[in-house]
């Protein structure tokens, strides 16, 4: 079969794809995701945490909650009708970190849960750290004014 065969037999076998209706789904949730979020921040706020404490917490609201909406397999649902909205980029990075454990759950803690939840989080932190050490090094050479 040539390239160009497989291509017309895969675009008879795909339906369409509604591009409008997907656009407005993701924009909705992905706002509704953040607009959730800032009502967390600002409840936090009027109850005297600090703009830095209240940050930090809206953020593990949002980590916690969406890993738990990944372990009920609801974020899932969601994310289908909801495609590119979901990947928020807490809540989303939540349900990457997740979902692999969940996936590998039967094969053990260590080898399944614990490897397979940093297949995708994992260099993400290597680079979030190293770029924390660079940045803290030229922060250093410099001087904080």
């Amino acid at each position: 079969m040539t390239p160009e065969e497989y291509k017309k037999m895969s675009e008879k076998a795909s339906p369409p794809s509604p591009m409008g209706k997907n656009l407005l789904l993701a924009f909705l949730v992905g706002g509704l995701i953040c607009a959730v979020g800032q009502g967390i921040q600002w409840a936090l706020l009027e109850n005297g945490l600090s703009r830095d404490g209240a940050g930090a917490a809206t953020s593990a609201v949002l980590v916690f909650f969406s890993a738990l909406l990944t372990g009920l397999h609801l974020y899932e649902k969601l994310a289908k009708h909801a495609g590119a909205g979901t990947l928020v980029p807490i809540t989303g990075f939540a349900n990457a970190m997740v979902s692999p454990a969940l996936e590998f759950k039967r094969e053990g803690f260590i080898l399944g849960v614990g490897v397979k939840m940093f297949s995708i989080a994992g260099p993400v932190i290597v680079y979030g750290v190293a770029a924390s050490a660079v940045y803290g090094l030229i922060l250093a050479i410099w001087g904080a004014k």
